[in-house]
């Protein structure tokens, strides 16, 4: 077809249809010749008439024909797709639906370092890891009688629900050899210096005189943390909450707590910290290549969006010389926690 298109015949605002509401003759023609191109027709079999063509009644018939075909292969396409679609979901749903009392029953059987992986198998599982009947059956499979407990870890105090499933962790770290294991393995000074406690808020600060096998009279400072989260526009990114009628036993007023021990071998003055946020931390070696430096850098706020602190700003601790360092879990047993949890 010879016929000279321009850009602007196929633009959005099309210049070929004039203020009158109508299409300029010459593109007219030009559609007019390709249609019956495609058709097959002869060019003078179909007169014209102000632009616009009239089709003959056969022509009409025949692609009203066309249409009526092209009408249903799509409507088939469709149905054929919807088809598959209900296949898919089928296929993704195949799989028995068990009762929660047959999870109950398998989590008799499940290993404490086993749980988490327990719970992510399906919601009936995680469900069965909140109830109290979960965590006291694991209580009673590891309890010894030769082993010391607190009292509050005792068999006769754990039939409080509040604090359950904290306290049944906790009593696992005095009863369970794999748990107790891990805390016996701890150094008396990390290798690396952690980054646990990086934004977290000190709740409280004591100090106490504490024997050791020196000669010297060692002090022990301790420093109680809160991990700090920020705050999130997307609630949804929220941590997984058990079921409401479950939350008193997964109640546990020390979650993200961590204690930090730290002791050394003549007393230094520390500063009120309490309420601050840490913003740095290091354990290096002291002057004297012999004993360890532990210096804390404390501030009004935490610092978010990979922001790195300054050290030389805010509320500065330099313990020097230190004897031994400990980043004690909430489930730790020396943890300090409250019989009345």
């Amino acid at each position: 077809m010879n016929v000279a298109v321009t850009v602007a015949d196929c633009a959005n605002s099309d210049p070929a249809v004039v203020k009158s509401g109508r299409i300029r003759k010459s593109v007219a023609n030009a559609i007019q010749k390709e249609v019956k191109a495609l058709c097959g027709l002869e060019a003078s079999s179909v007169a014209t008439e102000d632009g616009h063509s009239i089709l003959s009644e056969n022509e009409q018939h025949s692609c009203d024909e066309f249409s009526a075909i092209e009408n249903l292969r799509e409507l088939s396409s469709k149905k054929k797709k919807s088809k598959r679609h209900r296949e898919n979901n089928a296929v993704a749903e195949t799989g028995a639906n068990y009762p929660i009392d047959i999870w109950l029953l398998l989590a008799s059987y499940i290993r404490p370092e086993d749980v988490m992986n327990f719970a992510l198998i399906c919601k009936n599982a995680w469900i069965v890891t909140c109830t109290a009947a979960f965590w006291i059956r694991l209580y009673k499979r590891y309890y010894k009688m030769n082993v010391y407990l607190p009292v509050r870890l005792l068999p006769e105090c754990m039939y409080k629900l509040h604090c359950l499933r904290a306290c049944v962790i906790r009593s696992l770290y005095h009863m369970y050899e794999p748990f107790c294991s891990l805390v016996a393995k701890s150094p008396p000074i990390p290798e690396l210096t952690p980054d646990t406690l990086a934004n977290s808020k000190c709740l409280l600060f004591w100090y106490k005189k504490a024997g050791g096998n020196r000669s010297e009279n060692m002090w022990e400072f301790n420093f109680k943390f809160k991990k700090q989260h920020p705050k999130l526009k997307n609630h949804s990114l929220k941590e997984l909450q058990p079921p409401s009628k479950y939350k008193e036993v997964h109640f546990n007023p020390d979650n993200d707590c961590y204690l930090l021990q730290v002791s050394t071998l003549n007393f230094i003055f520390i500063p009120i910290v309490m309420g601050m946020t840490l913003a740095y931390f290091t354990i290096n070696v002291s002057t004297d290549m012999r004993h360890h430096r532990v210096r804390l850098v404390f501030q009004d706020s935490p610092v978010w969006n990979g922001k790195k602190p300054r050290g030389d700003q805010g509320v500065q601790i330099v313990l020097d010389p230190v004897h031994t360092v400990h980043l004690l879990d909430w489930w730790h047993p020396k943890y300090p926690f409250s019989s009345r949890a």
